[in-house]
């Protein structure tokens, strides 16, 4: 049956209808018992008692399974026996434990259009896929398939393809060291470098500052650091909701004395206060203070804070020669520091402070918090990095860090905070489309085949490339590519130009329901399913934000009987691309994931004796060359870097937007329509706005708009948003991802690091008539 017109085309994005918003006051304090409940709601509602426990006991513990969600470092100390783990990861366990299993007969029952017509939070709810499915061309139903075929359909498109840079690979961060490796390896093998990642669209700008910068793009801290500072400052971060074990890192840091600063444009509650159940004083209310000071200066303004914030210092250091500034550190660790200099003392941090409107006052107490300590650590994420100037941005973070020389002490250094679990890990396997020569070298004098040394499609050069037509073929290694990607009309126009897409995944998402003329799902088994095959019990390995290396062994019994590992789709799809010509011993590589490991040790470097040490319990440290004071850089120093900086303009009418989570998300997951930190029940097509601009735009709460952006003279819009008043920066508002991820425009990026600007869009708003769910 072929699709009747474009009409019945499958909807790339939510339903623009709205359900009753249910408001309640935004809360003041962060987790505490109602977090505890929540996890083990869901847990149990998912999984059933035996399973939820059983997971739930096993979640980050040494010898257990590595949390699915975010990539906070477990403890290298003891570590909680009743529960290591966050509301947000146990709320991903859950969806990973579900008994809900799709299978034959619900693709048969319900046709791709159909499915697409649910929101994203239906589509999840779903289930486990439980075998492969296959969507021919011109079908509206998926339909099983076998293994075998399923790989034979790939591998046919993969060997016809008239140049391997057809072909597009996209990595999810939850896949693990092992499977990134072998699939790096079969990539290049294959021909190509198009291996985008979702570090293209979360932490690129941290990997190229800091790489350029100090010679590696990863945090220098340790997890003890945090206990150790004098002044923590979490710049366009919110740990409460997308990172929750942080907060336990940072009421240790509080009770040794430190400061902490938050920096955000909109008031969020894991930056207020914070109960932790296991900790007595906490969970009785009597400790939950986190931030000493919280500064909202306006979307994208953090680099003229950081500009203010470093004149005021340079002032300081002027009055007081060699009280604020680490003179031997700068001297022995940095180069740059008399052009850095220069440019600082014709800063006007004043005029700079106007643009962020942050207060004089604010300004001041900020100043004298940090100018006479050392022991600093800066914290980010994507309010960070997705900006255009986002590069330059973390360059001014680390000026001030170099200056100050917190870097390579205890106590002090720069933490990005990377939004999921292997994220970073994948890229220290090699999944990156700018390979290093010296890792091709390599993989040229091991496996004997000569790696393409041309840089590969990114993300957004990705969309671009099957949008016109460049590339054909799109592989999806976990994720829900369409619902993460920007431009989401433009993202979806790109995939349905491809021959085929294919996706490994554990749950139905709505990139399966956009597809190419052929799709393919691929059903894996999850972090928490036991990964039995060949005669032995198999585990896997990942790294945190601070470059801690540890096995992850899942312990549940996996829903389906049908499902692969990472590491057996990737061997079995390159044993039936390449045949028996693979100079690679893939079916070493399926049989004993040890022999992968063995082949990591020989290519990536802080690998030596893997397996030895990956089995040690809580893992092992990778080198980090800035925690030593070792800067892998030309000049062997630190570089002290003179950024640009240009005053964004805004027409009348016109405002700052950016995309968020829900605290019932991760990611492109929904987990239920509760945003309890922010009082919003029930409904996700919110925006967030300022009191004094919804007076000016004429606006009142629970009014509903339309959203529109015209970058570059092409009207993008989102249907049916109800206006939320908030504490939020004037002049800014804020809405979920991927709700608005329509509105973001694809050729709108950060300088040096491709990185889409999701949070820096200019929209204007139009107020229009509810559409309520049928």
């Amino acid at each position: 049956m072929k699709q009747d017109n474009e009409s019945r085309s499958p909807k790339a994005e939510d339903p623009a209808e709205l359900s009753e918003l249910k408001r309640s006051e935004p809360e003041d304090i962060a987790a505490g018992f109602e977090a505890v409940y929540e996890s083990f709601k869901h847990a149990l509602k998912e999984g059933g008692m035996i399973r939820a426990g059983k997971a739930l006991l096993n979640l980050n513990q040494k010898g257990g399974f590595d949390c699915p969600s975010c990539a906070w470092p477990d403890p290298d100390d003891d570590r909680s026996a009743i529960a290591e783990y966050c509301e947000s990861g146990a709320k991903a366990v859950a969806e990973e434990i579900t008994t809900k299993s799709l299978k034959a007969d619900f693709f048969a029952g319900n046709s791709v259009y159909d499915l697409s017509l649910l929101d994203d939070y239906e589509i999840g709810k779903k289930g486990r896929i439980a075998q492969p499915m296959y969507l021919p061309e011109g079908a509206t139903h998926y339909q099983p398939i076998s293994w075998d075929d399923a790989f034979k359909t790939i591998a046919g498109h993969l060997n016809r393809a008239a140049d391997p840079n057809q072909a597009i690979f996209y990595t999810s961060g939850r896949t693990s060291n092992e499977a990134a490796f072998v699939y790096q390896l079969f990539v290049r093998q294959y021909g190509t470098n198009n291996l985008p990642d979702c570090s293209n669209m979360c932490h690129e700008s941290t990997s190229v500052a800091l790489k350029k910068q100090c010679g590696l793009g990863k945090a220098s801290i340790k997890l003890d650091d945090l206990y150790q500072a004098e002044v923590i400052i979490i710049i366009g971060q919110n740990p409460g909701t997308n990172a929750p074990r942080m907060l336990s890192a940072l009421r240790k840091g509080r009770e040794n004395g430190a400061k902490i600063i938050a920096i955000n444009p909109m008031r969020e509650t894991g930056l207020i206060g914070f109960s932790d159940p296991q900790n007595v004083k906490s969970a009785l209310h009597l400790n939950t203070k986190v931030s000493d000071l919280y500064l909202k200066p306006k979307i994208n303004t953090d680099q003229a804070l950081l500009k203010a914030l470093l004149k005021k210092l340079w002032d300081e250091e002027q009055n007081a020669p060699g009280t604020v500034f680490d003179h031997d550190f700068i001297s022995n660790y940095t180069t740059g520091y008399d052009e850095l200099m220069a440019a600082v003392a014709g800063y006007d941090a004043d005029d700079l402070l106007a643009y962020t409107g942050i207060t004089q006052a604010e300004m001041h107490e900020l100043v004298e918090m940090v100018k006479n300590k050392s022991k600093i650590i800066f914290c980010w994420a994507m309010g960070v990095t997705q900006h255009k100037n986002a590069v330059n941005t973390i360059y001014d973070i680390m000026n001030i860090l170099l200056l100050k020389g917190s870097i390579g002490k205890p106590g002090a250094g720069s933490c990005p905070v990377r939004g999921h679990s292997n994220v970073q890990g994948d890229r220290t396997m090699g999944i990156w489309e700018k390979p290093e020569k010296a890792m091709l070298d390599k993989l040229q004098s091991i496996y004997g085949f000569d790696p393409p040394r041309e840089e590969g499609y990114d993300v957004v050069k990705a969309i671009k490339a099957m949008h016109e037509g460049k590339a054909k073929i799109f592989f999806a290694m976990g994720g829900n590519f369409l619902s993460a990607t920007p431009d989401t009309t433009y993202s979806a126009k790109a995939l349905r130009q491809c021959d085929l897409t294919v996706h490994v995944s554990t749950k139905l998402n709505r990139s399966h329901l956009v597809h190419g003329k052929e799709a393919l799902i691929l059903p894996c088994l999850s972090r928490s399913d036991k990964d039995i095959h060949d005669g032995m019990e198999h585990f896997v390995s990942t790294e945190g934000t601070t470059g801690v290396v540890q096995s992850s062994k899942g312990v549940l019994e996996p829903v389906s009987e049908h499902l692969l590992s990472e590491v057996q789709i990737i061997c079995r799809l390159a044993k039936a691309t390449f045949g028996p010509s693979s100079v690679v011993n893939w079916d070493a590589f399926e049989k004993n994931y040890d022999t992968i490991r063995d082949d990591i040790e020989k290519v990536v470097k802080g690998f030596e004796n893997y397996n030895q040490r990956v089995r040690v319990k809580g893992g092992f440290y990778l080198p980090n060359g800035p925690r030593e004071r070792k800067f892998d850089t030309e000049a062997g120093k630190a570089y002290l870097i003179v950024t640009p900086f240009e005053k964004r303009t805004m027409n009348a009418g016109e405002l700052i937007m950016m995309t968020i989570r829900s605290h019932d998300q991760f990611n492109t997951t929904i987990y239920g329509l509760k945003d309890r930190y922010r009082g919003v029940g029930n409904e996700r097509r919110v925006i967030f706005m300022n009191l004094k601009n919804m007076e000016q735009q004429g606006l009142r709460k629970d009014d509903v708009v339309d959203i529109y952006n015209h970058h570059n003279g092409v009207e993008r819009v989102a249907r049916q948003f109800i206006v939320v008043d908030h504490d939020i920066a004037e002049g800014c508002v804020a809405t979920y991802f991927p709700e608005t991820n329509v509105l973001v425009p694809i050729d709108q990026t950060a300088d040096e690091s491709d990185q889409p600007a999701s949070k820096s869009v200019i929209v204007t708003l139009k107020k229009t008539v509810r559409n309520d769910r049928k």
